[in-house]
């Protein structure tokens, strides 16, 4: 790896620690567990699309490692992980198949597969499908903050930043 190419990742990663750090103090709009914007997936969004899926990659496992040592929670890195990866596959399909003008389109998706990710970990942990009753919720919030966070990502884009 170049020492270009790690100082752009860690740049990256630095700058969506701060977007998941500023949105953890930020109270939740909706009082539904789990609901939350997601911004520090506008750099991983951006980075699939704009540099590639390993450096997205890179970017987003420090991005958990590291977020779930600032939370202080161990459980925050299962969740987190098992969401971040799911909707990194997404992205990586997705991106296949979409332009720079569909980028919110992949926003979308991959904030549901994010959900479901962390629903998937959820029931593993309780051992319980009860939590499943929260995906159609889950679902219409991931569409809606997926919109979001996907037409910032293709803001983002066509600006190229």
């Amino acid at each position: 790896m170049s020492t270009r190419r790690l100082t752009r990742d860690a740049l990256l990663t630095a700058v969506a620690l701060i977007l998941f750090t500023v949105e953890a103090q930020v109270p939740a709009p909706v009082p539904i567990p789990g609901v939350k914007l997601g911004l520090a997936n506008v750099v991983n969004l951006w980075a699939v699309c704009a540099i590639g899926p390993w450096d997205a990659l890179c970017i987003l496992l420090c991005r958990v490692l590291m977020g779930a040592l600032f939370a202080g929670h161990l459980m925050v890195l299962f969740y987190s992980l098992s969401g971040g990866l799911l909707s990194w596959c997404v992205l990586v399909l997705l991106r296949r198949v979409t332009t720079r003008r569909q980028v919110w389109i992949c926003g979308v998706c991959a904030a549901v597969a994010h959900n479901a990710g962390q629903l998937a970990a959820a029931v593993f942990v309780t051992r319980s499908a009860a939590v499943l009753a929260y995906f159609p919720l889950l679902t219409v919030s991931g569409t809606v903050t997926g919109l979001f966070t996907g037409l910032c990502t293709q803001y983002l884009l066509a600006r190229r930043l």
